[in-house]
């Protein structure tokens, strides 16, 4: 049925404006066009496709108390390029509280330019707080999937309960998205993904991957666009977005590995550098469902931001890629320097930095969960006298993780709850005033989620992690299977339960609870639940 019989003086409710900046190079210098104003002319007034213009899905993100971003991307041949023609399309859009699309509350139409690759960002308002709705897109004769959303609850709203999933880490060479399909069926308001959505590198040439990237590692806006396109066609993927939003924050892998704000992995010059971050930038908006306050500019975009629960959660939404300095003591496991106590050395820079403090100073929040990327409690990875430490992490930036602990210990946020990817592994972790010191204040929870697929099946528990772990006191729980972690929130309580594949290197592996965490209200650190 065609569930899309508009009125035609509706449809221009919403349309999108592209005011964004393209990143060139040129005359070694950095240079940023605005193109507000200069949209491809051209209209595509009756699109025909030669294939299914949504085959990467449909999904929402960054849901308001009254609205929430719809996404699409038009692409009938995903992979190469998306295979449309440079003009502008037009996009019905509808929202309705049933799944068969009958019962319609709002609709409206989005602009799909080439700029932006032909994708959709419409930005629904005047919905109600806290309900659930289904959303659907028509262009020509196409017709998207239905896919479902919900809304936030009204600001300062008594809320009895929330439950939400993190994720991170999908390699799409390394494993199948099995633990997407698991995820589609939980009873989730809400999904959070924290970063490594896509993985850079090139074809590998090895015969144990279970599937291959489509090209060499990735350097252009085109480059990054396809990557973005072969991930998405991922038929779990696209199941877990269609059933819940979206909240996404990135790390390194959707630009370079471990790149450090201007800095690439390689030391590339800075110039080069900062054009392909522009490009990959671009590319993961085009991709995501993000607001118009996201569209990057140049190679800058902004991406921390806060999302409300009620009175029940408040996320705060960190990007510990963009404004960081290089790494103090260089990249890799090893001994501190004395560079990585310098006050300067920062994962977040400092406007961001001031910005997550006020956040947590002002909240009124029972639960503030901070979304973030890589492991924040230490992890000393010696054995005895000499300690080593990831210089990626925040234990390569030990003053500015200091800064924030101090304030959890002086200020005391209600009930501070981290939540990371990255590390491909589980961990839970008390955040200590002082790690070196076990009897010093516990003064929040470190809840870090295992990749999604990347570094294969994995395992139980590692040898050289448990030999380690006697040197970390307030490590409580690692695994090393992949998966995610489900989370469910009530005034009283919050628990952790962390849901693993047992392989992702064959289909339709079964998921189980490996260990289950519990936090209570006003009592920092986690205890195993029975």
């Amino acid at each position: 049925m065609n569930h899309f019989e508009f009125e035609r003086d509706q449809e221009r409710h919403q349309s999108a404006s592209v005011n964004r900046r393209v990143f060139l190079l040129g005359a070694g210098s950095l240079v940023s066009l605005a193109l507000a104003g200069q949209l491809t002319s051209r209209v595509l007034a009756a699109p025909k496709f030669s294939a299914d213009p949504f085959s990467l899905g449909v999904t929402s993100g960054d849901p308001l108390p009254d609205g929430v971003v719809l996404w699409t991307r038009l692409a009938p041949d995903p992979l190469n390029g998306g295979g449309m023609t440079p003009e502008r399309v037009a996009v019905e859009w509808q929202v309705a509280t049933d799944e068969k699309m009958q019962k319609v509350v709002q609709r409206g139409t989005a602009w799909a330019t080439p700029e932006l690759a032909h994708s959709v960002h419409a930005e629904v308002r005047g919905l109600q707080p806290n309900r659930w709705y289904w959303y659907q897109f028509k262009v020509g004769a196409a017709l998207s999937p239905i896919g479902r959303t919900r809304t936030a609850p009204a600001i300062g709203a008594r809320l009895d309960r929330l439950a939400f999933a993190f994720a991170s880490c999908q390699h799409y060479e390394q494993g199948l998205f099995t633990a997407y399909q698991h995820m589609a069926a939980e009873d989730l308001d809400l999904v959070v993904h924290l970063g490594d959505y896509i993985y850079e590198g090139g074809m590998s040439t090895s015969n144990n991957r279970v599937r291959q990237h489509n090209g060499p590692e990735i350097m252009t806006l085109a480059d990054y666009r396809n990557r973005h396109a072969l991930y998405k066609t991922d038929p779990h993927l696209q199941l877990a977005h269609r059933n819940f939003p979206w909240v996404v924050v990135w790390d390194d892998h959707e630009v370079d590995n471990n790149y450090a704000g201007v800095i690439e992995e390689h030391n590339a010059p800075r110039e080069d550098f900062l054009k392909r971050r522009a490009q990959a930038y671009q590319a993961y908006y085009e991709h995501m469902p993000l607001r118009r306050s996201s569209m990057p500019k140049g190679p800058d975009m902004q991406l921390y931001r806060r999302l409300s629960y009620g009175n029940l959660a408040e996320f705060l939404m960190l990007d510990t890629r963009q404004y960081r300095t290089d790494q103090p003591c260089g990249d890799g496991s090893k001994v501190r320097c004395a560079e990585a106590f310098d006050p300067n050395a920062t994962m977040t820079g400092p406007q961001q930095e001031r910005w997550l403090l006020d956040g947590l100073s002002r909240s009124r929040a029972r639960w503030n969960v901070i979304g973030q990327q890589v492991m924040m409690a230490q992890y000393d990875s010696g054995v005895g006298e000499e300690q080593k430490f990831s210089m990626d992490k925040w234990d390569g930036y030990p003053a500015a993780r200091n800064r924030i602990l101090s304030f959890l210990l002086n200020r005391r946020p209600s009930n501070p709850i981290v939540i990371t990817g990255d590390i491909h592994s589980n961990w839970v972790a008390d955040l200590k005033a002082d790690f070196d010191n076990p009897k010093s204040a516990t003064v929040g929870t470190e809840f870090v989620g295992t990749s999604i697929s990347t570094s294969g099946d994995g395992s139980d528990t590692r040898p050289q992690v448990q030999a380690q772990l006697p040197e970390n006191p307030h490590i409580k729980f690692h695994n090393s299977q992949r998966g995610y972690v489900r989370c469910h929130i009530t005034p009283q309580n919050w628990q952790s339960d962390y849901r693993v594949v047992s392989a992702v290197t064959t289909p339709n592996a079964p998921i189980t609870t490996r260990a289950s965490f519990v936090v209570e209200n006003g009592k920092a650190g986690a205890q195993r639940a029975e």
